[in-house]
């Protein structure tokens, strides 16, 4: 199993929306980053990401899933973009703010960390384990 992080703008698609949408999920579309869409190419079925609120909050506020792995994004006919389903899975306790995750032991290396633009992205076990805990739920 692999680990990612979803940034989305809460007042556009927020952790509300992504909840109620339920165990069908909802398509991650409207990825325009080579690097963003290459990530989601690699999703699996099963694999586990951070929802992360960007611009309004700017931290992780639950767990969501993979349930659709990458096909063609279907808000464009450009097939240079795909998009995963992802389900909501659980919410954090607390939410574990992008200052947080700056000054916590283990998260310097971390690709929010230093790549804050970057909408879909990895994150390794070991930074899985230490938000989740800063975050009040289990990994």
């Amino acid at each position: 199993m692999a680990y990612w992080l979803f940034k989305s703008e809460p007042d556009v698609w927020g952790w509300d929306h992504q909840l109620a949408r339920g165990d069908a999920g909802e398509e991650w579309h409207g990825v325009r980053n080579y690097q963003a869409r290459n990530n989601m190419r690699a999703m699996k079925v099963g694999d586990l990401g951070f929802f992360y609120h960007s611009n309004i909050g700017k931290a992780v506020v639950g767990i969501v899933e993979v349930c659709r792995e990458s096909l063609p994004d279907s808000t464009t006919d450009d097939p240079r973009w795909d998009c995963v389903m992802i389900r909501a899975v659980r919410p954090f306790a607390r939410a574990v703010t992008l200052e947080d995750c700056k000054v916590a032991p283990g998260l310097e290396k971390m690709v929010l960390v230093n790549n804050t633009r970057l909408s879909v992205q990895p994150v390794t076990p070991e930074e899985w384990r230490i938000v989740c805990r800063m975050g009040g739920t289990t990994p």
